[in-house]
């Protein structure tokens, strides 16, 4: 498996998103099964897993914890903080809470789920406009200079954020979503990481299944599945959309690929700082995704790309209105 740099973090070139395995894409999967996806992951190479404590609430944490118990020197584990969550019942109010108290609460009950005595990566989930970048930043770094956090992260933050904050305690990496399916990153976001030296970490760099080509206008979510919500996969949406999945399916032809593993191969060929996160539940598909990684899109392949999106327009928001809200503060 090659490597890549987050700021300082070293990790593989395609981390696991472990979401999905607890919540937000129906019913969660099978324990056992998803602690032998955690390890065969591990033993392909991968050694970047993100986890939330939002995910369950604590589910995903539990979860990743007892998997990479054994494996805990090999591996990096990104955890994330920052929604208003009650540590003992779980319960949420849909709001956010950094403030440093709770930041440091959160991380206590963090490691006793992860089974651990440091989080590599700690990200705040959400910017909370309620409390000042600079009081988050600093708190995080008093965990650092604990040993129990090794690293700061930032998810779904604006430009300005990331620069104070950065100014503060410096920050590793950066989590937002980006895609062929949504490219909103490249205007003010990538540019400033990169004048900044900190990494991107893209969630749902498949379009949450989309690109994959196996989802279309007649697809039914479970009833429990966040894309129900989403305006870019109403039916109608989803139908014009298909366009750039036949772009996406048209250059895996011309690659003898999966149109999963154009969608991550066009990532990984953005930046040498960009990890990409793709979640799943099923061996075969993670042993898809880590093919990415060894697929070169060149000079030309990418340029085709670039000329076919070009006469596409995406149609939908990528999130609930509430929740878009919530990102880029």
């Amino acid at each position: 498996m090659q490597t890549r740099k987050l700021g300082t973090l070293n990790v593989s070139a395609l981390g696991l998103g472990c979401m999905s395995m607890s919540s937000a894409y129906g019913p969660a999967a099978d324990r056992v099964e998803m602690i032998g996806l955690i390890r065969a992951a591990r033993d392909r190479g991968v050694t970047m897993f993100d986890t939330a404590e939002a995910y369950g609430p604590f589910v995903n944490e539990d979860l990743v914890g007892e998997a990479l118990a054994p494996i805990r020197d090999d591996v990096v584990i990104a955890t994330k903080f920052g929604f208003d969550i009650d540590l003992e019942t779980g319960a949420r109010t849909g709001g956010t809470n950094s403030r440093p108290e709770h930041i440091r609460a959160v991380a206590e009950a963090c490691l006793k789920r992860l089974r651990t005595d440091r989080i590599d990566l700690f990200y705040q989930h959400r910017v909370d406009p309620g409390v000042p970048i600079e009081d988050v930043a600093g708190a995080v770094g008093e965990l650092i200079a604990e040993g129990k956090v090794k690293h700061f992260g930032l998810s779904e933050a604006g430009v300005q954020t990331i620069r104070r904050a950065h100014a503060v305690q410096p920050v590793t990496a950066v989590q937002s979503e980006y895609s062929l399916f949504w490219r909103g990153p490249e205007t003010e976001l990538l540019p400033a990481l990169e004048a900044l030296g900190i990494g991107f970490v893209p969630f749902s760099p498949l379009g949450a299944g989309f690109l994959t080509g196996k989802i279309d206008e007649n697809t039914k979510f479970d009833p429990t599945d966040f894309r129900n919500s989403v305006p870019r996969f109403s039916p109608q949406a989803r139908k014009t959309n298909m366009a750039l999945v036949a772009i996406v399916k048209a250059a895996a032809d011309r690659k003898g690929a999966t149109p999963a593993q154009i969608a991550l191969a066009w990532l990984l060929a953005q930046k040498p700082w960009i990890v990409p996160i793709p979640g799943t539940t099923k061996i075969h598909r993670l042993e898809e995704n880590l093919g990415s990684v060894d697929l070169t899109l060149t000079t030309e392949d990418l340029s085709e790309i670039a000329a076919a999106l070009s006469k596409i327009e995406v149609q939908g928001e990528r999130l609930p209105e509430a929740v878009l809200k919530m990102t880029g503060l």
